[in-house]
Formats: C-alpha cells, structure tokens, sequence
C-alpha cells in the first residue's frame, strides 16, 4: 500500500519512497464481468427489438414491387377506437374494449384482417397511424396481431391531423 508503512529504504531527505506495486487483478476482474454483462444485455435488446419500417416507405425494392400489386392498407389507432382503410375504402371504426386485466381486445381486427387477406392474399404491408394518446403496450399488441394475421410488413407512423 502506498505510504502506509516505512520499509526503511528511505527517501531523499527522510521522506517516505512513493513507489509501490499496484495489484490490477481486481481490476481486471471487474472489468471481465462488465463487458461480461454489456454483452448480454446487447442480445437481450436484439431479441427484444419489433421488426417494423419507418413511414418514409420501404427500403427494399422488393417490397416496392410487392406494395404496387396489392392495396395500401392503413390502420389508424386513437385511444378509443381502431379505424381501418384499404385503397380508399374505409371500414366501421371498431371501438376499442378491453378485458379484465386491461389489455385491448383485438378479435373483432383480427377478424377483419383475415376477411382483407380473403379479398387480398398478396397483400403482406399495413401502416399504422397513431396518435400520441395510445398507450406503447397497446400499440406493441396491434403490431404483434397484424404480423401474427399474415401482415408482416409493418410500418409505424403518426396520425394525421
């Protein structure tokens, strides 16, 4: 340890030698175990992370050519209920209920969704609209029903208006 004890070799003037051996294991140790975590945590967020494109249209020109042949199918999502158009043509606003525990319920979209795919079965793109009122966990639950329904190009953007 630094300066603690007099080990008697001196110092000019009498004064204690500054030198001494620093134990860096420790060290060392510490720092395996942090990079240890950070990287487990970094394939925690991969894992976690939603698949979905940004409203500024797709980056794939594949989906570009896919997206010509099939209807552009919106979703708009307010806090009180779900509004769905396809090419123009909107459906019933479907008001939102939710069940004992609090989660929106999503049959009567899923419903509506498989009838569209009936119509379209090309059709694998959908945006939803939202507005900043509508809850994460309940847009998270329409994104995982759209992929789950056979739409898994999904795009998120803000509503309009």
């Amino acid at each position: 340890m630094a300066g603690g004890m007099d080990l008697g070799t001196g110092g000019k003037g009498g004064k204690k030698p500054l030198d001494t051996a620093i134990n860096l294991v420790p060290f060392i140790d510490l720092m395996a175990v942090t990079i240890s975590f950070l990287i487990m945590t970094a394939v925690w967020t991969q894992i976690g992370r939603l698949q979905v494109s940004n409203s500024g249209g797709p980056s794939n020109p594949n989906i570009e050519e896919e997206q010509q042949k099939t209807v552009p199918l919106i979703l708009l999502l307010t806090e009180k209920e779900l509004r769905l158009t396809a090419g123009g043509s909107a459906f019933d606003p479907m008001p939102i209920t939710r069940d004992a525990k609090g989660r929106i319920d999503l049959t009567k979209l899923t419903t509506k969704i498989k009838e569209l795919k009936v119509q379209l079965p090309d059709q694998s793109a959908i945006t939803l609209q939202t507005e900043d009122t509508v809850r994460y966990e309940d847009l998270v639950r329409v994104i995982d029903e759209c992929i789950g329904s056979g739409l898994p190009n999904v795009s998120v953007s803000a509503a309009m208006g």
